[in-house]
């Protein structure tokens, strides 16, 4: 078992399958793209354990609470750390977290975006430490966001042969 997937079990998380698209949508693009020594994860959405969208959708700051924001960002974490190692094979070959957009879906007069986003970048440095998993970063508002998801993340990190 790696290192990585020997922390996941330790702290009681499983990732989720590949995300189910809805029937008749098409999505071309890669979820992950590898150039180099850079993996480029295109922004990824909270799912169920079985790949679907989770349910917990809505703006936060009307329909959605902060605190069920930040466990979306969660679990877009968890997401995108599947896609990952469905990718790359192995997240040990992660060597560095480099960066991380975070989008949250929000009623007009909310502003907390970063918090809602330390939900993602608690997980990645619980799971890669503080070393591998600390990146820059940025959370913004939008009007709306795929599926009437609460939080879509993507993110950019450095890779090992």
């Amino acid at each position: 078992m790696s290192k990585i997937d020997a922390k996941l079990a330790e702290l009681g998380l499983t990732l989720p399958e590949a995300i189910k698209v809805p029937e008749g949508m098409v999505l071309p693009f890669s979820w992950v793209r590898v150039r180099g020594n850079r993996a480029y994860a295109s922004g990824h959405i909270a799912l169920d354990p079985d790949g679907s969208v989770a349910q917990t959708l809505g703006k936060v700051g009307a329909d959605v609470s902060q605190e069920q924001g930040y466990e979306a960002a969660r679990l877009t974490g968890l997401a995108m750390l599947g896609s990952l190692r469905r990718e790359l094979g192995d997240l040990d070959r992660i060597t560095a977290w480099l960066r991380v957009f975070g989008m949250v879906n929000t009623a007009p007069d909310y502003k907390s975006y970063p918090l809602v986003i330390n939900g993602f970048s608690d997980l990645i440095i619980s799971v890669f430490g503080q070393d591998i998993g600390d990146h820059s970063r940025s959370a913004v508002g939008l009007a709306g966001l795929p599926f009437g998801t609460p939080v879509e993340i993507e993110a950019e990190v450095e890779i090992a042969d």
